[in-house]
Order: structure tokens, then sequence, then C-alpha cells
């Protein structure tokens, strides 16, 4: 069968597996979750999700830590990936990939994934990497840069780790991010000498009018080098299509 393919459209995708625990066990794929955004807007115009059984059931623990997580008896009657082998790979091939951690992990998966039941992978048009990104562009302002982390700094709540509920989390912290580098290419002097002057900021509560302070994430001096990479990353942003459209829906949020 042949797929139509859209190179420039935007696949969030990610992948909840086993944890090896044993010498010689391998990941296996126990969800599927993906969402395909507008390279515009950044606005999510399809998902996909599928619970995912693995050829052998004891990879998948029988109880989980979280309310809402997988275990054994949620995927004992799930489709099996080759079953939705075809689904994934119309919804992967030809689009511009983009997760956290996805060169590391999520890529590598689904590779091995098809090569298990014999048939050719999909292949990205391009990959958009948060956590490579974002470590270079925005910095550890935010502690570790584990999506959970980076969730929590800009209150976007706790991250379920499921597929596509951290996916779609994954596309708020960008847009975050970008609005943030944005305001700071924008007013670099400004917020430079606003927030360098004291580790701490006033914010102003509506309901009780009581001034408090807030440390803040990073620490002095570190603003400076950051306004250069954001400059950078524009600069470089001008001929890439994917980081464009961030910026742009950056600019969006503030008019």
């Amino acid at each position: 069968m042949e797929f139509q393919t859209f190179p420039n459209e935007i696949v969030f995708f990610d992948l909840e597996t086993n944890v090896p625990n044993k010498t010689g066990q391998h990941f296996h794929i126990l969800e599927f979750g993906a969402i395909i955004v507008c390279p515009r807007t950044l606005e999510e115009v399809e998902s996909f999700t599928t619970l995912i059984q693995p050829k052998d059931l004891s990879v998948a623990s029988l109880r989980s830590s979280r309310s809402d997580g997988i275990t054994r008896d949620k995927v004992a009657d799930a489709p099996s990936f080759e079953d939705v082998a075809e689904k994934i790979y119309g919804l992967l091939n030809g689009r511009i990939w983009a997760g956290h951690n996805i060169r590391r992990f999520d890529c590598v998966r689904i590779k091995e994934a098809f090569a298990e039941i014999g048939k050719a992978a999909p292949e990205p048009s391009g990959i958009i990497d948060s956590l490579g990104l974002l470590s270079d562009k925005f910095g550890k302002r935010a502690g570790n840069m584990k999506m959970a982390s980076l969730a929590a700094y800009f209150g976007l709540g706790v991250q379920k780790h499921r597929s596509l509920d951290d996916v779609r989390m994954n596309l708020e912290v960008l847009k975050h991010c970008a609005t943030v580098l944005f305001l700071e290419s924008t007013l670099p002097n400004q917020l430079e000498g606003k927030w360098q002057s004291s580790s701490k900021i006033m914010t102003r509560s509506r309901s009780s009018y009581q001034t408090a302070q807030r440390a803040m994430p990073y620490s002095k001096g570190s603003l400076g080098k950051m306004t250069q990479n954001v400059k950078n990353l524009l600069s470089k942003a001008q001929g890439n299509q994917a980081l464009q459209s961030l910026i742009k829906h950056s600019h969006s949020l503030l008019r």
C-alpha cells in the first residue's frame, strides 16, 4: 500500500514501554500515542492512541504505581504491534517527528518494532527533539530537562506517563518555552536589567493584593548568555520551517 506523505506536517508521538529489569531483556512497546499539528498554527488536527499487547505478556507489570498506569490486564486484550503497524506507519512516515528524547529512545524503539515484524520502518522528513532543543536554547532554568519538571515549571500539571497525554503536554511545553524565548529576544535590555537586579521577583495576588516573593529558577547573570543563544536560535530559524512555526505561534500569543 502506498502512503501519501506530508513533509511539512509535524507529528508529536510518544511510546510507553516496559522497563527491562533482567539481563538480556528488551524494551517492548505497550502504548503508542500521536497528534498531528498544523505547522502554521500548531493546532492539533488529528490524534491516535492505542495500547499494544507485547508478545510476552510477562514484560508488563501486574500493578502500576500510577492510578492510570499501564498494567498486564490492560494490554492483555490490546492489539499486537503488527495489528496497528500500518496505522502507525501512515501517521509517522514522511512527516516531521517531534517529541521529548525521541532521538535516543522513541525513534529507536519504532525501528526495532517494525524490524521485528519484518516490515520497513517509517522515515521522518525531519526531527524535533525537544530534549536537545530546550537543553541548548532554554537552559536548565526549570531544573533537569525531564518533561515532568518542565511541565511543573510552567504549571501545566503532573505528567501522566500515558502516550497521548504526554505528547499534548510536550506541545504545550514547547509553546511556553518559545513564548519565553521570544519575550527575552524582544526586550533583552529591559528584561535582563530587571531580572539580574534581584534573585527574587515580586508578584501581586489578585484576590488579597498582598505582595509575595518567588525565587527565580535560574541564577543571576545567566540571562545574558541565554539572550545571545536566543538570538542565534532566531537567526537559524529563518531557514527552519518547524522552528519558525514555534516562534510565529509565540508571536500570536502576544497580540
